[in-house]
């Protein structure tokens, strides 16, 4: 039986021969020429703009009819052209919402995610922010363009208290690093009491009923949940208030999650310390949003998560997820997407 794959984002030529290697079954449907230039190493959406000609487009509603497995999430609108479509690979975790948007919730058609990819470059990023902040880059930086060599003493990164809501691999990320640091890592769950491979990097893990108590305690927070209807605010005025002055504030989740005037409140008053946010409410930043010129704000265009190996990693992904669909291993499948929960 064969298995047609089209790529329908850009993804690089290694990464399509790698996966055409994965079984004698699969055909593989790619042009490039069909798909937007990219920005960047593992740009999953390339520039803004792209057309195609009338005989391009006309091809990629041929490669859309013909596919029964599609490589990332389509448009809308090409969603009926979809006819044989039974399997979606996606490029992203946090598509739950997108799912949900285009009806797909609904639809009998397999959505597996690319989590665990982005975990260690989300972790690194988060660790770049806490390190610059606790070990004072921004005061050497300073004293070294002043010429100044006047020894001081500041804090040090042992034994502060983390507090990660979410539990999820963002959080195992971020935990996995905070334990080589030798901090306290709570975590703030949905469902604390569930089985998790990577339960032991946490000193707690607490309902999301405890979460004010906890933040009360944290030295920084990060933020790593999936956007749903239970996560939208979540961090609002009355969690900001709950944590202590000068706490560092890290969103390398979604911005719906976050209630962004109460951040940006709390950052002008000082109550945030630091933060470093690498998502907004509105993609992209408004120009005229104060969070952009604010000194203890740092802006990451959401590219924290993108490195050079992430299209290696989620194609490594794929391949077992293929050869499981191939041999009809369905439960052996990785990162499928529950529909309900939408993660």
């Amino acid at each position: 039986m064969t298995h047609t794959i089209m790529i329908a984002s850009p993804l690089e030529p290694e990464h399509v021969a790698t996966i055409r290697e994965t079984h004698p079954s699969l055909e593989v449907l790619y042009d490039p020429a069909l798909l937007p230039p990219t920005r960047y190493t593992a740009d999953h959406k390339g520039i803004d703009g792209f057309t195609r000609t009338h005989l391009q487009q006309q091809r990629w509603k041929e490669m859309l009819a013909e596919a029964d497995i599609l490589w990332d999430l389509p448009a809308a609108e090409e969603l009926p052209l979809l006819a044989k479509l039974k399997w979606i690979q996606t490029t992203s975790t946090g598509v739950g919402q997108y799912v949900k948007t285009m009806g797909l919730a609904e639809r009998d058609i397999l959505v597996t995610t690319a989590r665990g990819v982005h975990a260690r470059p989300l972790a690194e990023f988060t660790f770049m922010a806490l390190l610059a902040h606790w070990r004072g880059l921004a005061h050497l930086q300073a004293e070294q363009k002043a010429h100044s060599w006047i020894r001081s003493c500041g804090p040090e990164v042992a034994g502060r208290r983390l507090v990660i809501i979410g539990a999820g691999d963002l959080a195992r990320g971020c935990a996995r690093l905070a334990k080589a640091f030798d901090m306290h890592v709570t975590a703030v769950a949905r469902d604390p009491a569930r089985s998790r491979a990577h339960n032991d990097l946490f000193d707690a893990v607490v309902p999301t009923a405890q979460m004010h108590q906890a933040l009360d305690s944290a030295d920084a927070v990060v933020v790593t949940v999936p956007h749903t209807d239970a996560t939208v605010n979540l961090v609002d005025a009355a969690a900001f208030a709950a944590m202590r002055p000068g706490v560092v504030f890290v969103n390398i989740a979604r911005g719906t999650v976050v209630d962004e005037d109460a951040l940006i409140e709390a950052c002008a008053s000082g109550k945030i310390g630091f933060a470093a946010l690498d998502v907004a409410r509105v993609e992209p930043l408004a120009k005229e949003s104060p969070l952009w010129d604010m000194k203890n704000v740092l802006i990451s265009p959401h590219s924290a998560s993108t490195v050079f190996s992430e299209n290696a990693r989620i194609t490594e992904i794929f391949r077992h997820n293929l050869l499981c669909w191939i041999d009809g291993r369905m439960d052996q499948m990785r990162n499928v997407l529950d529909k309900t929960l939408l993660y």
